[in-house]
């Protein structure tokens, strides 16, 4: 069963501007409509000034001695105002804090994993607290923590700027990191290259994928290469093979002919000295 939400007891927001009946004094400073002053009134003469031009009695400064009043359009006024802070808000970046941690006896590789990391955030005009968690008996030995950290701010030390040195909290070691004036800038190449797809990889997903289709796509055209290579070669061996054996086969039949023929003839030219002896 879902639980009740609490009766909200507040009121509801109201505009505190004091605008015509709203504005109790007696008497106002009053500035007219083009912003020239017009002096010091009662407020029902003010009040009736700016209702002559259907216009409002709106109080500017309240805190002023008489308080300031000024004839305007008042709803013209507060939609002015709220598009103003609309692009004032537009206009103004927003930083995020990311946080990665290291333990001082981080192997290389993974050093250089997170740096990566740290990297990749600052890119994108980040700031990166760089945590150190000691445990144990490490507490006892803190250099290891500053030079691990002075260490990965000097590397960085082209696109990140140190806002706080690294900082000794109980068994944690921090040190803020904030991207360098170049990489505001846009100066330095990858800052805010493409968008990601949440994690901050797709970009880099995007272009693995297209290295690994181009090499699958090299590596089919390769083997399609040396197929044709070694059909052509076979077909050229069964060629010379046909052809070697041809002629042998042609010189074996010649030679059984005349063998043949030399055998034949051969009574007959024997016997014919004979008959002409006779």
């Amino acid at each position: 069963m879902p639980v009740p939400r609490r009766f909200d007891r507040r009121p509801p927001e109201r505009d505190t501007t004091r605008i015509n009946d709203r504005i109790r004094v007696p008497e106002v400073r009053l500035v007219g409509e083009d912003g020239k002053q017009i002096g010091v009134i009662k407020t029902s003469d003010a009040l009736a000034y700016a209702q002559e031009r259907d216009l409002d009695l709106v109080e500017v400064a309240p805190d002023a001695r008489p308080p300031v009043c000024r004839v305007l359009d008042y709803s013209k006024y507060k939609y002015e105002q709220a598009q103003k802070q609309k692009a004032a808000r537009k206009h103004q970046q927003q930083i995020t804090i990311r946080e990665i941690k290291f333990r001082p006896k981080i192997a290389q590789n993974d050093y250089d994993t997170k740096k990566g990391h740290v990297r990749r955030f600052l890119l994108g005009r980040d700031r990166v607290k760089v945590t150190i968690m000691f445990r144990g008996r490490e507490v006892t030995h803190p250099e290891r923590g500053t030079a691990l950290l002075d260490r990965l701010a000097e590397e960085l030390s082209e696109i990140a700027i140190v806002e706080q040195t690294p900082l000794q909290d109980g068994r944690n070691m921090t040190m803020m990191l904030a991207p360098s004036k170049a990489v505001l800038a846009g100066e330095i190449e990858g800052a805010k290259a493409e968008p990601s797809d949440g994690d901050g990889h797709g970009s880099s997903r995007r272009e693995r994928a297209r290295a690994n289709g181009a090499a699958e796509v090299d590596a089919a055209a390769e083997v399609d290469a040396d197929a044709k290579v070694d059909a052509d070669a076979e077909a050229e061996g069964t060629g010379e093979a046909d052809g070697t054996a041809e002629p042998e086969g042609t010189a074996e039949l010649e030679g059984t002919a005349e063998a043949e023929a030399a055998a034949d003839v051969t009574p007959e030219a024997a016997s014919a000295p004979s008959d002409a002896g006779a």
